[in-house]
């Protein structure tokens, strides 16, 4: 892997190492969602929300839409879920291995 590429991707994880961020890929794995759709989900401040979300949108993990008011995300890059399923499924076999 070269330097540019390393670093891309040390960035693409970086901007998903959040728990809202997290929780916010898993949310919309499972279809678009309105920013208050996702904070209400989270029970989360809005404008923390749309922090987090702008924060994944400008590393490609996410895409939107406007509707009238109101704006929808979805995931651009599901390669990541990918990942992150790979991750979880670590988490989960070293909890069982310590209890």
């Amino acid at each position: 892997m070269d330097k540019e590429l390393a670093s891309h991707a040390a960035d693409v994880l970086k901007a998903v190492a959040h728990p809202i961020r997290l929780q916010v890929v898993e949310l919309l794995e499972k279809g678009e969602m309105c920013v208050g759709a996702i904070s209400d989900a989270l029970g989360e401040k809005q404008a923390i929300t749309s922090q987090q979300l702008n924060i994944m949108k400008d590393k490609g993990i996410l895409t939107s839409r406007r509707e009238g008011t109101k704006v929808f995300y979805r995931l651009q890059n599901r390669d990541v879920t990918q990942v992150l399923h790979c991750v979880y499924n670590h988490c989960q076999a070293k909890k069982r291995g310590q209890q």
